[in-house]
């Protein structure tokens, strides 16, 4: 498989999984397309052309020419210079033809913040004002953006030039395969209580592996004898979205959220929302995540994968 085709895939994959759906996708993309059609010359230098076919800046390709074919895949939930380090080492034995990070790297990571616009579709879909979601999520954007701002950027995509490894990013596509998933699964098995919901979740191979490491799913809020009602699954956006979002959640009639991780700050604002959280796994989350794309792309071409930092190919 080339690696153009591989990120074309991970891209379809990640629209064709998107809680926003298809239809909203779409029309992020178009109205991309005309605003950087009303661009003036000088502007348009520095504009990331990715962005007209690529909804998801998280997700790029930081090194490698895309028409070169690939096969043994060094994939890990985070992949930065000790790890590329590693694959020059493996590629005595076994060449290594491809890194691929889950957490986004390089100017991948310089504007992630920019995919947590989706956060406000897919709280709109559950029931807050579209208005307030608009809000609430924009203020957490610039919150983002600030923190994320005086990073060292090119750090690992430098090694990775150096070292003449291919290297590339899929985030916000296989947390969108996640959250889908875990979604669709809790409507389809319609679990009653919050112990049902936690027993859900650790017969899925991932979490189940997690468990037995000490890092598996947990009930933070609520019991596991209560009533789960209706639940909304928060996977995807490229990180935890406003800490104010949670009594517009209990409004909109969430009382289980099932989530990656829960901040300090995040979980002192659910508490007094007597909405039931149970915390999925961060970890464990990425990699059924990406599991779910692999599962898909190998559909279309064969993939030698090398596990290393914190992931595991299960195959279904």
């Amino acid at each position: 498989m080339k690696l153009g085709k591989l990120y074309e895939l991970a891209i379809k994959l990640g629209i064709d999984n998107d809680p926003r759906g298809r239809l909203k996708v779409e029309k992020v993309l178009e109205k991309t397309k005309k605003e950087y059609a009303q661009l003036k010359d000088e502007d348009k230098k520095n504009f990331d052309l990715e962005s007209l076919s690529n909804p998801y800046p998280d997700t790029r390709v930081l090194n490698g020419d895309k028409e070169r074919e690939i096969k043994n895949v060094l994939v890990g939930i985070d992949i930065e210079t000790p790890e590329l380090l590693l694959a020059e080492r493996m590629s005595q034995k076994t060449k290594i033809d491809l890194a691929l990070s889950h957490h986004p790297e390089g100017f991948a990571y310089a504007g992630f913040y920019e995919v947590m616009r989706m956060q406000a579709d897919i709280l709109g879909k559950f029931g807050v004002p579209i208005s307030v979601a608009e809000g609430l999520t924009l203020d957490r954007m610039r919150e983002v953006e600030r923190r994320v701002m005086p990073a060292n950027h090119l750090r690992a995509s430098d090694a990775a030039k150096i070292l003449g490894i291919k290297f590339m990013c899929i985030h916000t596509p296989a947390d969108n395969c996640v959250a889908s998933y875990l979604q669709h699964l809790m409507e389809l098995r319609a679990p009653e209580t919050v112990g049902d919901v936690l027993k859900l979740l650790k017969s899925i191979p991932e979490y189940k592996f997690a468990d037995a490491n000490k890092s598996g799913p947990k009930i933070i809020l609520g019991d596991a004898k209560r009533n789960c009602g209706k639940i909304f699954v928060d996977m995807t956006g490229g990180t935890e979205g406003s800490k104010e979002i949670f009594p517009k959640l209990a409004m909109a009639g969430i009382s289980t959220l099932i989530c990656m991780h829960l901040s300090e700050e995040h979980f002192a604002k659910v508490k007094s929302e007597n909405i039931n959280v149970i915390v999925a796994g961060h970890i464990s989350s990425d990699n059924l995540g990406l599991n779910l794309l692999f599962d898909a792309i190998e559909k279309k071409g064969k993939l030698n994968i090398l596990e290393i930092s914190g992931f595991r190919r299960v195959k279904r």
